[in-house]
């Protein structure tokens, strides 16, 4: 493998395939250095059991689905419920709105297809492909994946929707010290690359930046040579929504593309100076 990587710091902000993402760095000849910037994302069972019985004793016009990941929990959890059948009638005969192509294979794996999807994974990109549709007095079920989704709730509920939303998992924050030690590893300069595989990643991050006065320096740092990477599309947006403009975004959105494609960035960087 090329050693795109030759001496470079990269930072690894998510907690999920972190041994998995550094074993990559170091084979590609980088210097790992895992820093969570989220905690633990564990399945929130009693959000999701309510969440199935109000939607199945009242099913919604809409259903609007962000993540593949999410939505298969809420079929495992139906499953258990005995009653999995019950909710694939129920999206059967809704109108699906969907983000991201992760959750248009979930939906293909059980024939169900979106009527409406986003036109660049974010979602300012499903917001503009909904908009030519009359919301007004619908129900719609709005699933999340961790977080809530004040924008997109809010659009909803100026069209005249009634949302409600369902949040199979939950993103727990960092460890304080691990913020502290990331951050003023950007801020000094200390790592030459940031992995972000998360928008709450940039969030925590972010604001624990703006806790302690340090946001504008973080953000100039990545303007002026730590290099800022994400694994997509949605990531590079909630980068964007915090000041922060993705370098590296591989087509791919993998975690393993990503390191690839910084590899490749970085190379590319050096051979323009040479």
């Amino acid at each position: 493998m090329a050693q795109h990587l030759a001496g470079i710091r990269v930072a690894l902000t998510g907690p999920r395939k972190s041994k998995e993402m550094a074993l990559l760095v170091e084979k590609m000849g980088g210097i790992p250095l895992v820093r969570p910037a989220q905690g633990t994302v564990f399945l929130d069972d009693r959000n999701i059991r309510d969440g199935l019985v109000s939607l199945i004793s009242d099913p919604p016009d809409w259903a609007v689905l962000t993540t593949g990941m999410g939505l298969d929990a809420i079929f495992e959890m139906a499953e258990d419920m005995d009653i999995a059948g019950q909710l694939l009638d129920v999206l059967s005969e809704a109108s699906i709105a969907a983000r991201g192509y992760k959750t248009v294979n979930a939906l293909r794996k059980r024939k169900l297809s979106p009527l409406v999807r986003d036109d660049d994974g974010s979602t300012d990109g499903l917001i503009r492909e909904f908009a030519p549709h009359d919301l007004a007095g619908k129900k719609v079920m709005l699933q999340l994946h961790g977080e809530t989704a004040p924008k997109l709730v809010d659009w909803l509920e100026e069209q005249g929707a009634n949302v409600r939303q369902v949040l199979p998992y939950r993103h727990v924050p960092p460890e304080e010290a691990e913020l502290e030690l990331l951050l003023n590893e950007i801020v000094q300069h200390e790592v030459e690359a940031v992995a972000f595989t998360s928008g709450p990643q940039v969030r925590f991050l972010a604001a624990y930046a703006a806790s302690q006065g340090k946001l504008e320096q973080m953000q100039q740092a990545f303007r002026e040579g730590v290099i800022p990477a994400s694994v997509g599309k949605v990531t590079a947006n909630a980068m964007r929504e915090e000041g922060i403009e993705a370098l590296v975004v591989p087509e791919e959105e993998k975690m393993g593309a990503l390191i690839v494609e910084l590899g490749r960035f970085i190379a590319a960087t050096h051979a323009d100076k040479s």
